[in-house]
């Protein structure tokens, strides 16, 4: 267990917190960090690069095994499980988590109201938070992509 006031009781036994995880920044830490605020024991879901890309339509660019390196390796979380299956029930089945994390961009959409809508059914909470608006990987991947275009003729 990590050092987060362990005689605290938190609202929740078992979180869960998945996620691609991948270009890791300040918003997946948040969300890490104000999941397991929330729960006894914090369960990092990582989404594999098979998974990653039939969600996201590309292959992350962090490899699965290195993402889930460094999402072990962060002090909030107590355990990391590498999700393959794109029906979170089927997840809970083997994590056997009280409480899912996501963040708010999911909240009142149809994938959110699915995601509820199931878990309410298994008696387990959809809790959501602030997601980072200025920091996404999919704005670190950009940025890399123009980093790697060849310069204009009016740079060079």
């Amino acid at each position: 267990m990590s050092d987060l006031g362990a005689t605290a009781r938190r609202p929740y036994r078992v979180g869960y917190a998945p996620g691609a995880y991948d270009l890791f920044h300040i918003g997946h830490l948040n969300i890490l960090r104000h999941a397991r605020s929330q729960c006894d024991y914090l369960v990092a879901g990582v989404v594999s690069d098979e998974m990653a890309e039939r969600a996201k339509g590309r292959r992350p660019m962090i490899p699965l095994v290195e993402r889930l390196e460094i999402v072990r390796s962060v002090k909030y979380v107590d355990a990391a499980f590498v999700e393959t299956v794109p029906d979170k029930v089927e997840t809970w089945k083997q994590v056997r988590f009280d409480v899912i994390f996501k963040g708010d961009d999911w909240r009142d959409t149809p994938k959110g109201d699915k995601l509820e809508k199931d878990f309410a059914a298994v008696g387990v909470d959809v809790v959501y938070f602030p997601y980072t608006v200025h920091t996404s990987s999919t704005q670190l991947r950009r940025a890399l992509d123009a980093l790697s275009q060849p310069l204009s003729a009016e740079w060079r």
